[in-house]
């Protein structure tokens, strides 16, 4: 395979591979008049440069549109430290759109994505050298939900990385403006068995599974085959479960402007450190501190966290 440039892959050892779609952020604003600032989102986009601004060496697969915000993607993944080397580029269909409102509910979402380029990825176009090069495949509910080729294309990824003994992690990012509940949940569930480790949210999950206990959920993920389970509680903090050790972590306390991309962050930050050499438990301590400075800003990749920064709240939250 070439990459975007042409250059042709070499065997090159990746700490982790996102794969899924890349949507440019119209983030408004809280102060007068509201105006709307100029982003870049996408969950798996987020969770691959997350990764890279923490150190690791890190890879997207998806595809663009041919259109000034497809080469703004490439253009920002380059300057982020994330290969481009899985990218493709679409003619015929556009880069996704979304836009970010803040009101007394938190932060809510609409999207321009129907038809997208990334929703159109096939198997067949998957550059599955790239997935088999990484130690961490990264995978979202979101990406299997764009439509029924790219989830398709997800399963084989996973599948291709189960075989080549590259580690699975998947959040389960449940959208369902994007696909019914119960369809959701049997991809999702099948997901679960294929991971080696989850990342739900409390939100996703108590849907998910019906449940809204943590460790009932925890249980539950556990039962659908993931043997590593993170659930995240938002500003709570987290629960981590390798099935022998439960803990909870509490959530740090930052001046959080917007959630938007906390999760993805957290995503990032936790297989950095499990790639780094960290435990389970030590990983979501750190990620969970990635994902609290990641609110301290508006957007999605703005306010993503340099490993200073999050060693430094670290240390603040160990001395008090």
């Amino acid at each position: 395979m070439r990459g975007l440039d042409g250059e042709k892959m070499t065997a090159v050892r990746f700490d982790l591979v996102a794969l899924g779609e890349p949507l440019v952020e119209f983030n408004q604003t809280r102060g007068e008049g509201g105006a709307y600032l100029h982003g870049f989102g996408g969950d798996t986009s987020n969770c691959a440069i997350a990764a890279a601004r923490l150190g690791a060496r890190a890879a997207y697969v998806t595809r663009v549109g041919d259109d000034a915000f497809g080469r703004q993607f490439v253009e920002l993944w380059r300057r982020e430290g994330v290969d481009v080397g899985g990218v493709g580029v679409d003619p015929d269909a556009p880069t996704g759109i979304y836009f970010v409102v803040h009101g007394p509910r938190g932060h809510e979402f609409s999207y321009l994505r129907a038809g997208s380029a990334a929703s159109r990825l096939r198997p067949a176009d998957l550059p599955l050298e790239v997935v088999r090069a990484s130690k961490v495949l990264h995978v979202s509910g979101i990406s299997q939900a764009i439509s029924a080729s790219a989830c398709d294309a997800c399963f084989l990824a996973m599948e291709s990385a189960r075989g080549s003994g590259v580690k699975i992690s998947y959040d389960t990012n449940l959208r369902l403006k994007l696909w019914p509940l119960a369809r959701a949940r049997a991809i999702i569930r099948a997901s679960l068995a294929l991971a080696d480790w989850a990342l739900p949210s409390l939100e996703d999950a108590a849907l998910l599974f019906g449940r809204d206990q943590p460790d009932a959920i925890v249980d539950a993920c556990h039962a659908d085959g993931a043997p590593l389970v993170v659930l995240r509680c938002g500003a709570a903090g987290c629960v981590v479960s390798d099935g022998r050790r439960r803990e909870r972590i509490a959530g740090h306390r930052v001046a959080a402007v917007d959630a938007t991309g906390a999760g993805d962050c957290f995503d990032g930050a936790f297989a950095a450190r499990l790639v780094a050499g960290d435990d389970p438990f030590t990983a979501a301590r750190y990620a969970n501190a990635a994902a609290a400075l990641a609110t301290t800003g508006y957007g999605a990749v703005a306010p993503l966290p340099r490993h200073r920064e999050v060693v430094a709240l670290l240390g603040e939250a160990m001395a008090t």
